[in-house]
């Protein structure tokens, strides 16, 4: 990463005051003060980075201010449990063969293999957690809860492993470790509402279409069959009331309850499952969570899974194929390139990369002399910047965009000459 007196993606986006910053054996680091802000989600662009630029940082921040808007606390739990919490869980015993599983160093015998009997482990095994509902149980069981702190919302945007079959790989859409907004909502029964117009808005932005489908009770369920019932009730209500069509897939719930799965398809037609909606009546008998009803009498709440784009590497790879790599403006890496015709016009150049990068643009100047203006330009049509401002002369920056207002969302102005 090159020195850049420019502001940071995080001094502009976050507000944040760029600290020490020393480079290291292996690296560099940077310290950002935010003052009295929450740190948020933690994106890692050290060594193998989870964005391949940091102009996607923007799209994922809306996300996070959507949930913010809509009632949601921003949580951050451990990657790594006993696999105790998972036996009582339930997970331990389901979903097994999808966890990664290790052994703290001088443990007596390695880590249980998928063969093993569910229950044929050492006590300090360790597991890393391919969800987060657990977590946030244990969370909500911290302390004693009242109605009036319902419903209680809790988003978290960890990463999460799960050991998928070599077979069942493939680029971004299904890989062993991933981001997911994965999000729960505490609530009591007659607080359950419809979060499906959360996945309206978002998809809309994005341009996609989606299909519903209600997924009822699998063969190896938890609990008893009147509960399962009666979440899948409240399931095809919330359908019917939302007015989309929807579709039927029996017998493909969690285990722990009904869902309904947000289906979209690719440029090439392949359908994804990405957002789901779950009602959940077994996790908080499991966990014993409670709560003082208006009553006084303990009650206990119904919880609900929830997650808008699912996999957040998954639906990027959607939306790349969809978008053909041209990406919108609001979401692309290559906004903006400043291209001067020659070394007369370089200083103006660079002041219009700076008012733009100043207006919170992704902004990059390309001024390699030693290429011709048509072969840069070129290179930029192949990079699929969504703005190329070619400079000739020094005058006020015009308000050309207006003209292309327009392609600001998704469409591309290809070339705009400031004269």
């Amino acid at each position: 990463v090159e020195h850049n007196p420019l502001p940071t993606t995080a001094e502009q986006l976050l507000g944040a005051v760029l600290c020490r910053g020393p480079s290291t054996e292996c690296g560099f680091y940077h310290d950002f003060f935010l003052g009295k802000e929450r740190c948020g989600m933690l994106v890692d662009l050290c060594r193998g980075p989870h964005l391949r630029h940091t102009g996607q940082i923007g799209g994922l921040k809306l996300l996070t201010a959507e949930y913010a808007r809509r009632g949601f606390s921003e949580v951050k739990t451990p990657t790594l449990f006993s696999t105790k919490l998972w036996e009582l869980s339930g997970h331990w015993e389901h979903y097994q063969e999808d966890m990664f599983t290790l052994q703290p160093p001088g443990s007596d015998r390695p880590a249980s293999s998928p063969s093993d009997h569910p229950t044929s482990h050492p006590t300090d095994t360790l597991a890393l957690k391919p969800m987060n509902c657990p977590a946030h149980c244990l969370m909500f069981a911290h302390r004693p809860r009242s109605w009036r702190e319902l419903p209680l919302r809790l988003a978290d945007f960890g990463a999460l492993h799960r050991a998928e079959a070599s077979g069942s790989l493939g680029g971004l859409t299904r890989l062993r470790c991933f981001q997911q907004d994965d999000a729960h909502i505490f609530c009591a029964p007659d607080q359950i509402r419809s979060c499906l117009d959360f996945l309206r808005s978002v998809y809309a932005v994005l341009g996609f279409s989606f299909r519903l489908a209600l997924s009822t009770r699998p063969s190896g369920f938890l609990g008893e069959p009147c509960l399962w019932d009666q979440a899948e009730q409240v399931l095809q209500r919330a359908l019917e009331e939302f007015g989309e069509p929807w579709d039927l897939n029996p017998g493909d719930g969690a285990f722990y309850g009904p869902k309904i799965d947000v289906h979209l398809r690719d440029a090439l037609g392949r359908p994804h499952q990405c957002g789901t909606i779950q009602l959940d009546f077994q996790l908080p008998l499991r966990f014993g969570l409670q709560y003082k009803g208006q009553a006084g009498v303990l009650e206990r709440p119904v919880l609900i899974h929830r997650a808008v784009l699912g996999s957040v590497e998954r639906m990027l790879g959607v939306l790349a194929e969809s978008c053909g790599g041209k990406w919108p403006l609001w979401l692309s890496p290559f906004q903006v390139v400043v291209i001067p015709v020659g070394t007369e016009q370089e200083e103006y150049a660079r002041e219009v990369q700076q008012r733009l990068q100043a207006a919170g643009l992704v902004c990059d100047l390309d001024a390699d002399l030693g290429l011709t203006l048509s072969r840069r330009v070129h290179r930029a049509q192949l990079a699929h910047y969504n703005f190329q401002f070619d400079v000739s002369t020094k005058v006020p920056l015009q308000t050309e965009l207006g003209e292309c207002e327009p392609h600001w969302l998704w469409g591309y102005c290809p070339r705009l000459t400031v004269f």
